[in-house]
């Protein structure tokens, strides 16, 4: 992939064209979540449904920034991501879809605390790049991107893409003193 490839590309979640279902998150210990999915076909209209249910079941869960494949019980390279409007974002391409997306450079790590829709009950200290180039494909037009993001965006980005090859957040914890009870706020 070259550098001509930089951005979304004015893609959106409305250029998928089909409405998108929510569907029920499946919780630790469900053997999809630690099972690497295969790389998809982006133009196939069952990965372009994918993507349209992962931004619908992403959008009506609250505090949700981002959900793969893999969280709603499919096997597959696909993941949706949103920070739009989150109070660590910095760098925000907005809402938008990957297929088979892998990091191409990663910097700048700092630990941070990490949840998970698929592990409700805990939260963890996880180490991650704070600058990432990532590569990727858009469902639908199958037209790959590149992504240069920072920041909150990046950790997100990472978190996704790990499910997408089998691993949560709680795999990448430096030691279990590094996993927490998940505060409950009202």
């Amino acid at each position: 992939m070259t550098a001509e490839y930089v951005g979304l590309g004015g893609w959106s979640p409305e250029s998928l064209a089909v409405p998108g279902e929510v569907r029920p998150v499946v919780v630790a210990p469900d053997p999809v979540l630690s099972r690497p999915g295969p790389e998809v076909d982006p133009t196939s209209d069952e990965v372009v449904r994918l993507a349209a249910d992962l931004v619908a079941t992403m959008r009506v869960s609250p505090g949700c920034v981002g959900l793969a494949a893999p969280q709603v019980g499919v096997s597959a390279q696909v993941f949706a991501v949103d920070i739009t409007g989150h109070p660590k974002a910095v760098t925000v391409h907005g809402t938008f879809v990957l297929c088979n997306a892998m990091v191409v450079e990663a910097t700048r790590w700092k630990a941070g605390r990490e949840g998970c829709m698929s592990v409700p009950d805990l939260t963890g200290d996880v180490k991650r790049a704070s600058r990432l180039v990532v590569e990727g494909v858009l469902p639908g037009t199958g037209a790959p991107v590149r992504l240069v993001t920072d920041g909150f965006e990046a950790r997100a980005l990472q978190h996704e893409i790990d499910h997408c090859a089998g691993l949560l957040f709680l795999d990448r914890v430096a030691s279990a003193h590094a996993i927490y009870q998940r505060k409950v706020y009202l």
